[in-house]
């Protein structure tokens, strides 16, 4: 079962902090709230994201588990689709994880006709490619540059099935990318929030500050 955690604030100290890069969390739906209190846990500085207003106070962006076809609705619904894509375009950094990884992925081999997509990393995934509610489970797994492995919750979780050349797999499980990267792009098809390992949400994070560190 995963940690229980108290309810956070909307927002920390934002963009307003410019010591610090804002990380936004998308919160439309799912397990947002464990994402921004493991961010905050390690120092970052976030915010809930539910408008172009929040996204624009933001210099990188965690999209969360829920449903893929549902949060590409409520994306729509909230205005938020076409500036976030705007944003992606342009580079910003991105950590999507279970849905999220779904709404990132350039193909979604069992995708809806209405449901949309972003398209920033080169791989196609299957919708609850692991099964469904009931086929959940947890494991452990190598993930490259930890010293030791990483316990791994997967909730109806996407499978992925292919991964272009210019994606960097950072860990599997039975032969099957479960963590890739892509630029500023990092995708998870499991919830490393429901841990109490912080150690991929601070890969994110030096991902962050490598992005916003300037030119030598």
């Amino acid at each position: 079962m995963a940690p229980s955690r108290p309810a956070s604030s909307g927002t920390t100290s934002g963009r307003a902090d410019r010591a610090r890069p804002a990380v936004g969390v998308l919160a439309l739906q799912g397990a947002f709230q464990a994402h921004q209190q493991t961010l905050e846990q390690l120092g970052a500085a976030t915010r809930q994201v539910r408008t172009p207003a929040d996204l624009a106070e933001v210099d990188a962006l965690v999209l969360p588990g829920g449903e893929s076809t549902t949060m590409s609705r409520l994306l729509d619904t909230a205005k938020l689709f076409e500036p976030l894509a705007s944003r992606l375009d342009e580079g910003m950094p991105v950590f999507g994880t279970c849905a999220g990884m779904i709404l990132l992925a350039r193909e979604v081999l069992d995708g809806r006709p209405d449901q949309r997509g972003f398209g920033v990393i080169d791989i196609a995934v299957r919708r609850n490619g692991y099964g469904r509610q009931i086929d959940s489970f947890e494991h452990e797994v190598v993930v490259q540059g930890l010293d030791t492995p990483f316990h791994v919750v997967f909730i109806r979780a996407p499978k992925v099935e292919r991964v272009g050349a210019d994606v960097e797999v950072l860990a599997e499980h039975d032969g099957v990318p479960v963590l890739a990267r892509q630029g500023g792009v990092l995708v998870a098809s499991f919830h490393p929030e429901l841990t109490d390992d912080r150690r991929l949400h601070a890969m994110f994070l030096d991902m962050v500050h490598t992005s916003a560190a300037p030119a030598a």
